[in-house]
């Protein structure tokens, strides 16, 4: 099982964004987290497919896009052609979740699925079979720089025993709320292999030194 770490833009420094994520890349991140919002689902609006394009053509990261959008199908298009290599929406917003789905991997792109806090682990194991990914959020959508709970650690667990139970030994399991070198053992621990880190790392001195850490706590952990 890999470590991977997937930064979230959304503590990164606006006003730099090219160089944030070059920075980034640099540093060895596995992925870049990019979160949109639709001031609907969430009680918050980030960014869109203009800020995704632009920073397509200045970052080769493999782009892990989290929608907190009420209506996931109506904008996965505009999403693949902004250059999403995974699109991972919640299981609680509008549509049938196998046909979202479906259509993301029509377009080509990986697919995930996401819960929130008060959503149980039981919620996403229709797709386990379908899913490239599935991501626990320990925090409420909508706002970085949240409090990690722990409490949430169970419905990793579950997901990772049910992932291995129908053969799913390559499903990647994502944690993103306060992962930071305090926490991320516990997540790894649960069973999660992916991990959002955004104040963790953005803001710091060393990217590449906060990344390293990540890695080698959670394959600590994980016993890697």
């Amino acid at each position: 099982m890999e470590m991977k770490i997937s930064p979230s833009l959304l503590a990164a420094d606006f006003s730099r964004l090219s160089q944030e994520t070059a920075a980034i890349e640099a540093a060895g991140a596995d992925m870049l987290h990019l979160d949109v919002m639709d001031g609907h689902f969430v009680p918050n609006i980030s960014f869109g497919m203009p800020v995704i394009a632009s920073l397509r053509k200045c970052c080769r990261l493999f782009f892990d896009v989290h929608i907190m959008i009420s209506q996931p199908q109506r904008y996965l298009e505009d999403l693949a052609k902004a250059g999403a290599d995974l699109i991972t929406f919640h299981v609680e917003a509008e549509g049938d979740p196998g046909e979202t789905i479906d259509a993301i991997h029509r377009l080509g792109l990986k697919a995930g699925i996401s819960l929130r806090p008060g959503t149980p682990a039981e919620a996403v194991f229709p797709w386990l079979d379908r899913v490239d990914l599935v991501l626990v959020m320990t925090v409420e959508p909508g706002f970085g720089g949240q409090k990690f709970r722990g409490e949430m650690m169970p419905k990793v667990t579950a997901i990772r025993r049910e992932a291995d139970r129908l053969g799913r030994s390559d499903l990647m399991v994502q944690v993103d709320g306060g992962v930071a070198r305090d926490t991320i053992a516990l997540c790894a621990e649960a069973g999660a292999d992916c991990f959002v880190a955004g104040s963790a790392i953005f803001g710091k001195a060393d990217y590449e030194a906060e990344i390293s850490a990540l890695r080698q706590l959670a394959g600590q952990a994980a016993g890697i």
